[in-house]
C-alpha cells in the first residue's frame, strides 16, 4: 500500500492520500480523542503524541499537529493509516462510511431561500473542490443581512491564509454572482 502525502496551506496540517476511499460521501472532523472514539482510524491517530485533529474527506485524511515536527510524526501517522487499511476495519465503528456536512444547523430567512440556493451551489461547485484539494472543507452555515457564514474544517481551520481565502477569494466570488452578498465570515 502506497500512501501519498501533500502539504497544505496550513503548516500544522498534512494531507494523507491512501489511494482508497475514506468516506463514501461528506466529511468528518475529529477535534479530540473523545470524538475519535467513533472511528478506529481516528482513535489510532490520536494515540500519536502531537496529533490534535483528524479530518476525513472522500479520498484523503488530513492530520493536524499541535506539537512536534512532521519528520518525526509522519512515519507514525503513515504506519497508523496503513495498519488501519490492512486490518480491514471499517472507517467508523458503526460500520457506516458516510460523513456528515452538518446541514442541520443552517440559518437564513425564508425570503432568502432562492439567494441561499445560489450561494450553496457556488460553494459546492466552485469553492469546495478547491478547498478539498488543500485538505479541508468549507460548508454553508447561514445568511443574514447580506453576510454569508461559512464553516471551515480540516486544513482550513486555523490556517494562516484562511482569512485571505475567505475575504479575497470566496467573498469576491460570491459578491460577483450574488449582489445581495456584502461579506463572508467564518463560524466556529
Amino acid at each position: 500500500m502506497f500512501i501519498q502525502t501533500e502539504p497544505t496551506p496550513n503548516p500544522a496540517t498534512l494531507k494523507f492520500i491512501p489511494g482508497r476511499t475514506v468516506l463514501d460521501s461528506g466529511t468528518l472532523e475529529f477535534t479530540g480523542p473523545a470524538e475519535a472514539a467513533r472511528s478506529p482510524l481516528a482513535a489510532r491517530l490520536f494515540d500519536i503524541d502531537g496529533v490534535s485533529g483528524v479530518f476525513y474527506g472522500t479520498d484523503f485524511v488530513t492530520v493536524t499537529k499541535d506539537k512536534g515536527e512532521w519528520q518525526h510524526l509522519k512515519p507514525a501517522i503513515l504506519g497508523a493509516i496503513m495498519e488501519h487499511y490492512m486490518s480491514g476495519a471499517p472507517i467508523l465503528a458503526d460500520g457506516k462510511s458516510d460523513g456528515d456536512d452538518g446541514d442541520d444547523d443552517e440559518f437564513f430567512a425564508d425570503d432568502d431561500a432562492e439567494t441561499v440556493e445560489i450561494i450553496k451551489d457556488l460553494i459546492e461547485t466552485r469553492v469546495r473542490p478547491a478547498v478539498a484539494n488543500d485538505g479541508g472543507d468549507i460548508t454553508f452555515r447561514g445568511f443574514k443581512d447580506g453576510i454569508v457564514y461559512l464553516n471551515m474544517r480540516g486544513a482550513c481551520a486555523g490556517c494562516p491564509s484562511s482569512t485571505a481565502t475567505l475575504q479575497h477569494g470566496i467573498q469576491n466570488l460570491l459578491k460577483h454572482f450574488v449582489p445581495e452578498v456584502v461579506e463572508v465570515r467564518p463560524v466556529t
